[in-house]
């Protein structure tokens, strides 16, 4: 049985708005991989780390701290304190469809991380994004990922650790998803705000935790000011 056409237009948009992080999830997956073989991990319990976690900062530092001998409590809790920004991410585009589904709201919110994020908020900006085709970008982005990792994972033992720079391949690609971000003042604004925040706390706070609170000073600031602009009347 043959699908309708706007379950083959739902299933093409989510693919052109996503294929360009598909296709540079590929050195990071292959990155990721090859550090887990490093860390003695077999592909299998690679793609099964990529199948239940799917963040790709938050498998490089559980990796890291693999190689390092950390203990598994201390994995997981940094893993989830680091991850914790996927929560604000989902509750931010859950409002967007209100309306929706719980089952779809559910699958969309396992499938963002921070590229599907901005991908799929750029969408809703520039007009209307049902919430079919933000789960086809955010799934074809998840086994993208997979699939990559898992490769990486099984050819790692002939790719040296910091081969083409690949080490730095996870940095370029958030570079990147802020550039696009900042386009307003406000936007800017909030950025730096972040950015500056995240720097001073890492300084007196240990672990990774400085990472949530400066993302909620900042968001939280962003709000503030957006709103005063409107009661003044700027745009």
């Amino acid at each position: 049985m043959e699908g309708s056409p706007t379950d083959k237009s739902s299933l093409t948009q989510g693919l052109l708005a996503i294929w360009p992080i598909c296709v540079g999830y590929l050195p990071l997956g292959l990155a990721m991989g090859v550090l887990g073989e490093k860390a003695g991990l077999s592909p299998l319990q690679v793609c099964f780390m990529s199948l239940c976690v799917f963040a790709g900062s938050g498998q490089f530092i559980a990796v890291s701290m693999i190689t390092a001998g950390a203990s598994i409590a201390a994995i997981v809790l940094t893993t989830f304190i680091v991850n914790l920004r996927h929560l604000l991410m989902s509750s931010s585009l859950a409002v967007h469809y209100q309306g929706a589904c719980r089952k779809k709201i559910t699958m969309l919110s396992y499938g963002i991380v921070d590229e599907t994020f901005a991908v799929n908020l750029n969408q809703l900006k520039i007009g209307p994004w049902e919430i079919e085709k933000a789960i086809v970008a955010s799934y074809a982005a998840f086994f993208s990922w997979v699939i990559s990792t898992t490769i990486g994972c099984y050819f790692g033992r002939f790719i040296p650790e910091n081969a083409f720079g690949l080490d730095y391949a996870l940095t370029a690609m958030f570079i990147t998803l802020l550039i696009y971000q900042l386009n307003g003042r406000i936007f800017v604004v909030t950025a730096i705000l972040a950015g500056a925040s995240a720097v001073g706390l890492s300084l007196v706070i240990p672990g990774n935790a400085y990472i949530i609170i400066a993302t909620l000073f900042a968001a939280t600031a962003g709000v503030i000011i957006k709103k005063w602009r409107q009661n003044h009347g700027k745009p």
